[in-house]
């Protein structure tokens, strides 16, 4: 559920009734506590809460911090095991914790290599992964993602034919978001994605530690704008391979960021 930033809401629980109140933009209403709407309103503050606490930046992977929700890391990986790609490439590096996901996905499936991209790769970041067990599956390169030399050099490691997955987790600005779009989709084969991490800045703007403009300087805003230009391409989250609940909406930090090429 989209809730846009200009009219923020409160929302009360009343355990005794069973019902959420929703306060927003002078109206009130009530919704069964235990319902869809409910979850998802009730969600959403959750991750406003626990991003503007940090919560993201408790988890590891393999002995590496991993700055995701774990909710995503579980819906990407079904991803992975599915399309099973010749190569991830993410721009977006910082400890290597999702390298490390990436690569002992590949590892495995027996199947994939990793590349990884920075402006600025710290030397004992480095040094961690070359020395990490899973070493051989992983690139890093450093260097601005959406300079022409560096997209050259990434599309050049592509081979033809190749199966590709790109996530796109660097510079969040709307701007540079864009850009990677452009540079990095057409390494996407029919019935694979592009993913624009980090939506979830729209929702954030108003939090502790988030910034007034990222209300409409963020990736989800270069996704839809991306979309625009390349029909080939739908938004659309990853399915759901089982589910006997009620609900629909994913909880994330990537809301409105996967984009597939169509088949």
């Amino acid at each position: 559920m989209t809730v846009s930033p200009l009219f923020e809401m409160n929302l009360t629980i009343n355990n005794d009734d069973r019902l959420l109140t929703i306060e927003q933009a002078g109206l009130r209403r009530d919704v069964p506590l235990y319902s869809r709407e409910a979850f998802e309103l009730i969600s959403r503050e959750w991750v406003r809460v626990g991003w503007s606490l940090r919560y993201y930046h408790t988890f590891t992977w393999f002995g590496r911090p991993i700055l995701q929700l774990p909710e995503d890391l579980v819906r990407l990986q079904e991803v992975v095991y599915e399309l099973k790609p010749d190569v991830i490439v993410e721009t977006g590096v910082f400890d290597g914790g999702s390298l490390l996901f990436h690569a002992s996905l590949c590892e495995a499936m027996g199947k994939g290599r990793v590349i990884g991209i920075d402006v600025e790769i710290r030397a004992g970041v480095r040094e961690a992964l070359r020395e990490h067990p899973l070493a051989s599956r992983i690139e890093l390169l450093e260097g601005d993602s959406v300079s022409p030399a560096m997209v050259a050099r990434v599309r050049g490691m592509v081979k033809a034919g190749e199966t590709a997955l790109v996530i796109l987790d660097s510079n969040h600005a709307k701007a540079h978001v864009a850009a990677e779009l452009e540079a990095y989709s057409p390494l996407v084969n029919k019935g694979s994605c592009i993913v624009a991490a980090d939506g979830i800045m729209r929702d954030l703007a108003n939090v502790p530690h988030g910034e007034a403009a990222w209300a409409h300087d963020h990736p989800a805003a270069a996704a839809h704008e991306f979309l625009v230009r390349h029909p080939e391409f739908e938004m659309r989250q990853p399915e759901w391979k089982v589910n006997t609940s009620p609900l629909m909406q994913n909880v994330t930090y990537w809301p409105e960021g996967w984009l597939w090429r169509k088949a």
